[in-house]
């Protein structure tokens, strides 16, 4: 009896668990993107015949198996620079995809709950998935890695439609063509489901979901041909980008501080060459406090008054004041003087990798941030860096995962965005390149040219079509200069922002009220 209980429970969840990894296979680095289109429909199949609350249980189990395969990175991060042991590690790695896994369960569960009529499923679906994404991207700080749209980052038509819809567009065509596909296999195989998909139903969003992505796909051959003649007459403006390949453990050992300098320095004295505009060095690529550590700072002073032009640098900072001692993630724009013209400190820190929540009472956490520091946000203005007759936002690492602030940049006037981050902490895993994934939908949302700047890689150059000019190998020292166009236009996403999301999450709330007023007229 107890063998015969655990097979029925493995047959039961075993398609939702199917859908979890099929989800994590259209993920870099696989990146197998067709098969998103594809991964939920074992898990909407398999729902048909569920009770709402065994729904919750399969929506749980392809979010759990989707993020432990997809953020399987946090163990060997948490272990070898947190020094966690592997115990503590699988944990922290477990809890987190156990909470991403609720978003899952939530949306199984009220698709259930609101037992839409066939014909409207797919787009109640959409919705539905739209709107927790939108929640989960800012919910508790927010963590929106994962977000079904950055999968497609490589299919280059399709993304353009995020200059109006951001990601969570793609997100919505992606599970609206998931549903559709789960109905057209109930319709053509019938399973014992409470509603049947009549024929007229079938064509109906057979239809809609043909229009709709249609729609997507001219536009983005439409976009594309309009953004590239954009490009074509702008003008260009030629960045460089440092990569130092300074390894994690190496870099804030005072020994290995001086050869840090000496990589950098050398590597932009020779790039200079090239006369570019800027030159940029990675996230906190300096391993002391610009400005207080006088000799160092003149070393960087000197080399950049040398190089006769702009500089762009990652470093710790501090301010200090009567009440207390306050460090930063900062970005320092000097120009060809080696004078400091701009300053952004970091906004949205990483929870329990530069701060600590709760700091006070999870102190054994407190070691997560040794390396990292114990960081204080910066203030939310988002001005952009002026260097010459341009302006760049600055996203530093975990920011270039949130939309709304690469958004603020552009609005106040950012004419390209720079992202500066150390991804040394990742080893040679694909979050590496699933951190990269998102520069492109940050670059296409906005219209502008995309720069990254990454310690240990990968940097690389995005133009306004999402398109990556140029890209440098993981744990390689590299310098690479680009021009990169420089395009003004204000795209309507960059404007109003997730309106797409917010009229999704009016959509299932209507939807709930609609059913909940059918079930009192019902009972009068």
């Amino acid at each position: 009896m107890y063998h015969k209980q655990n097979l029925l429970f493995v047959t039961t969840y075993f398609p939702a668990l199917i859908s979890g990894l099929m989800l994590t296979a259209s993920f870099p680095d696989l990146g197998l993107y067709p098969l998103a289109f594809i991964a939920l429909v074992p898990l909407v199949i398999s729902i048909q015949s569920m009770t709402p609350k065994q729904s919750f249980y399969a929506g749980v189990t392809t979010g759990f198996i989707h993020y432990m395969t997809l953020i399987y990175w946090i163990v060997p991060t948490v272990t070898t620079y947190g020094g966690l042991n592997l115990v503590l590690g699988v944990s922290i790695l477990a809890l987190l995809s156990l909470y991403l896994a609720l978003y899952v369960g939530v949306f199984t569960f009220l698709i259930k709950k609101l037992d839409s009529l066939p014909i409207f499923l797919p787009l109640a679906g959409a919705c539905l998935w739209v709107g927790l994404e939108y929640i989960r991207t800012y919910a508790f700080t927010g963590f929106p890695w994962g977000v079904l749209g950055y999968s497609q980052y490589l299919n280059q038509t399709l993304v353009q439609i995020a200059d109006l819809t951001g990601v969570l567009g793609i997100s919505f065509l992606i599970v609206l063509c998931n549903f559709f596909l789960a109905q057209l296999f109930l319709f053509v195989k019938p399973l014992s489901t409470p509603k049947r998909t009549s024929c007229w139903a079938m064509l109906t969003i057979f239809g809609y979901t043909l229009v709709l992505m249609t729609a997507a796909w001219g536009y983005g051959r439409v976009r594309l041909q309009e953004i590239d003649t954009l490009m074509h007459n702008s003008s260009k403006l030629k960045i460089c980008v440092i990569q130092g390949n300074i390894r994690q453990d190496l870099k804030w050992d005072k020994a290995f501080k001086d050869a840090t300098l000496d990589k950098y320095t050398s590597l932009s004295l020779e790039m200079a060459k090239t006369k570019p505009a800027l030159i940029i060095w990675p996230e906190t690529a300096l391993p002391f406090y610009y400005g207080f550590d006088i000799v160092n700072s003149n070393r960087v002073d000197a080399c950049i008054r040398k190089a006769k032009t702009n500089f762009l640098l990652g470093s710790p900072a501090f301010e200090r004041s009567k009440e207390d001692l306050r460090f930063y993630n900062r970005a320092y724009m000097l120009n060809h003087l080696a004078l400091v013209t701009a300053i952004y400190d970091k906004t949205h820190l990483v929870p329990f990798g530069e701060y600590v929540p709760l700091g006070n009472y999870l102190t054994f956490l407190g070691k997560l941030t040794a390396q990292a520091g114990n960081f204080s946000r910066g203030e939310n203005s988002f001005i952009p860096l002026v260097f010459n007759d341009h302006k760049t936002g600055v996203l530093i690492c975990f920011e270039i995962l949130f939309p709304s602030l690469s958004r603020d940049f552009v609005k106040n006037g950012a004419d390209i965005l720079t992202t500066m981050t150390n991804d040394a902490w990742f080893g040679r895993t694909s979050a590496a390149r699933q951190h990269f994934s998102f520069a492109v939908l940050r670059a296409v949302e906005n219209r502008r040219s995309v720069v990254r700047a990454a310690n240990t890689g990968i940097s690389g150059f995005i133009d306004p079509c999402g398109r990556v000019l140029e890209e440098t190998s993981l744990f390689t020292t590299a310098a690479i200069t680009q021009p990169v166009p420089v395009v003004k236009e204000i795209t309507f996403y960059t404007r109003y922002g997730d309106l797409l999301a917010m009229a999704a999450l009016v959509a299932i709330c209507l939807g709930f009220m609609v059913k909940g007023v059918n079930k009192i007229l019902r009972r009068i």
